[in-house]
């Protein structure tokens, strides 16, 4: 027999190791089998009865040996060697990576925990000597109760809650009266045995923080009515307590994010009422109440519900006392105004900006809405002082805000909205001069380095074409001219001057023209051609040149039209399938009515010409060739028809 215990362990753990690196891929039963028969023929100890049993392993290794070297032995070193011998097999299949039998070793570890600790728990109840007090023994059974919830909870509910019961009653502890709800709310267990374990925590003043993760754990256990009648509860058992306002929060947010608005403005309400009755929130909870606030809001902006966005920045409005100077309170006021400049409250707004001035006026966002307002009210000169405030404070690094500017350049993009504003109003001259001061403004930020991705100067270009348009003002031609000398001239600006140039008032159809050429041009050259973008180019320059009058059929016009349906014929024909197809449709029947328009006029020639034009058309069409090419080619016969008899009577009649 084994003087001491320890050696023999030791023997258990080594022959273990060996057995499972020479086994790893056999059955995991099959090895712990294999396990405990070599450990039954080790000399000196007695043979196992039950070779599958853990508990029979533990009782031997804790009962074979000499009682007075046990006395040197600590329980603890003899649980902690055997913990090794089944950790050395968990080493092993994990090597392995033998999945199925990892898993059901951890089932074996599980096991022997449960069996550890309760054997650990009653050895100090038999044995004071071996007892750590009861403080450890509630520590091991909130552990085995830990085990039994991990493993199994629907499986060992009962015992997991005998355990944390026992626990609790040898040593209270905050862990142990969470550690109960856990295991009855994941446990799926009525709500009446939940509620008597709510109430049990709550008779055990336990702090707010503890209540609060409770209502979390029920949210997340799908347990709502619960979580909202706990919460309740929780409010009345500690509503003179200064950290109230931290359950309240947490009511507002669950409320919201279950949708029920009208609940969540509820206690919203009373939480400012509250405010100002002796009830303040905490610096940290207002925080993160405002922040929510503001969350709701800018979600209702964004889904442009103005008037819903106002009510959640109102809320948090409510909570600044009279004369407050706070920049987020400035902020809440720019907001505030956006909303009102939405719903078309003018005064509103301006009351919310000078508001917003009063605290941060310094801001260059308080000065574009205070320019927004002036050009609003038809103040040139209020909207001119906050432009040159804009231009001055642009010079500054300017932080995004309210989602507003996407650019890298927000004060340039200031300047830019500012022009576009102006516009809106058609203010045109007013627009001209704010133009040219913008330009000025981004010439001075340019020269103290700004993005090379910025388009200010190519948004002022565009706003001031279209003011010049409308205006009819001879410099258009050059604003245009300067457009073509941007480092990186973008088709899709020409193509909106284009728009502008013919967009009534505005009638400039030799600029527009010119345009669309520059831009089809352009476009061909792309490495990968967009042939719809194409095709409307084509057709907006047709469409401008074709004579609508007879008065207006004139040889240099037909060329020129010629030669835009030449170029859309060299299009089509590099990708007959990516044109278009009701666009080929519309260049053959323009092409085919303007030859019957010819020939009503007795030019034989042109007529004859346009209409085999229209025709050349016709086997570029997909699915509707069959049914137009039966009609055509039988009109087209008759054209040719009409034409030769017309030309024959012309020759008599000379």
């Amino acid at each position: 027999m084994y003087r001491n215990m320890e050696q023999f362990v030791v023997d258990v753990k080594n022959l273990s190791e060996k057995l499972l690196h020479r086994e790893t891929s056999s059955d995991l039963d099959e090895v712990i089998e294999t396990l405990f028969k070599a450990i039954s023929t080790l000399d000196g100890a007695a043979k196992l009865q039950d070779s599958q049993s853990l508990e029979t392993l533990y009782s031997k290794l804790t009962s074979n040996g000499d009682c007075a070297a046990d006395i040197n032995t600590p329980k603890g070193d003899i649980e902690k060697d055997l913990l090794r011998v089944l950790s050395y097999q968990a080493e092993s299949f994990l090597k392995g990576n033998i999945k199925r039998q990892f898993h059901a070793y951890s089932d074996v570890k599980k096991c022997f925990f449960v069996f550890l600790k309760s054997q650990s728990y009653d050895t100090g109840k038999m044995n004071v000597k071996y007892s750590p007090g009861s403080e450890m023994q509630a520590k091991v059974l909130r552990l085995l109760a830990k085990v039994y919830l991990e493993w199994d909870c629907q499986k060992y509910l009962e015992k997991a809650l005998h355990a944390v019961s026992l626990a609790n009653k040898e040593h209270m502890q905050l862990s142990g009266l969470y550690l109960k709800i856990s295991i009855l709310v994941k446990s799926h267990s009525p709500d009446d045995a939940v509620k008597s374990g709510l109430s049990e925590l709550l008779n055990s003043e336990v702090p707010l923080e503890v209540c609060l993760n409770i209502v979390k754990l029920l949210v997340e256990e799908n347990r709502e009515a619960l979580a909202f009648d706990f919460l309740k509860r929780v409010c009345q058992h500690f509503e003179s307590s200064p950290d109230l306002g931290s359950a309240l929060l947490m009511h507002i947010e669950l409320l919201l994010q279950r949708d029920k608005e009208l609940l969540a403005k509820q206690k919203i309400e009373d939480a400012i009422t509250g405010h100002y009755t002796g009830k303040q929130l905490a610096p940290q909870t207002l925080s993160s109440l405002h922040l929510l606030l503001w969350d709701r809001a800018s979600k209702n902006f964004e889904a442009k519900n103005y008037s819903e966005a106002l009510q959640w920045y109102n809320y948090s409005l409510s909570f600044y006392r009279a004369g407050e100077l706070d920049q987020n309170l400035a902020k809440l006021q720019r907001n505030r105004a956006s909303c009102f400049l939405h719903l078309q409250q003018l005064e509103k707004a301006k009351e919310a900006i000078e508001a917003a001035a009063r605290v941060d006026p310094t801001n260059i966002f308080t000065q574009f809405n205070i320019y927004k307002i002036a050009v609003l009210e038809n103040n040139a000169e209020k909207a001119a002082v906050a432009l040159r405030e804009i231009g001055a404070l642009a010079q500054n690094p300017v932080t995004s805000e309210e989602r507003l500017l996407v650019t890298e350049n927000a004060a340039a993009n200031l300047l830019s909205l500012a022009a576009q504003i102006a516009l809106e109003t058609e203010l045109l001259t007013q627009t001209l001069e704010h133009i040219q001061l913008c330009k000025e403004i981004c010439t001075t930020i340019k020269a103290s380095g700004t993005s090379s991705k910025d388009k200010t100067d190519t948004l002022l270009l565009l706003y001031e074409f279209e003011v010049r348009a409308k205006l009819n003002d001879p410099k258009l031609e050059s604003v245009f001219e300067s457009v073509l000398e941007l480092d990186h001239m973008e088709t899709k600006l020409l193509e909106i001057m284009a728009v502008l140039a013919m967009e009534p008032p505005a009638h400039f159809p030799v600029l527009c023209k010119k345009a669309l050429r520059i831009a089809l041009s352009l476009h061909r050259k792309q490495p990968q051609v967009d042939f719809t973008r194409c095709s409307n180019c084509l057709h907006s320059l047709i469409q401008l040149t074709l004579p609508s009058g007879v008065s207006e059929v004139q040889p240099c016009v037909l060329e020129e039209v010629w030669g835009y349906y030449e170029e859309a014929l060299s299009i089509i024909a590099t990708a007959p399938e990516d044109f278009p197809e009701l666009e080929i449709l519309w260049l053959l029947t323009r092409a085919w009515n303007m030859g019957i328009q010819l020939y009503s006029l007795a030019h034989y020639p042109e007529a004859e010409r346009w209409c085999g034009l229209g025709m050349s058309f016709l086997k570029h069409l997909g699915s509707l060739q069959d049914s137009y090419q039966t009609q055509m080619v039988g009109l087209y016969s008759e054209v040719l028809d009409r034409l030769d008899k017309a030309k024959k009577n012309l020759i008599i009649e000379e």
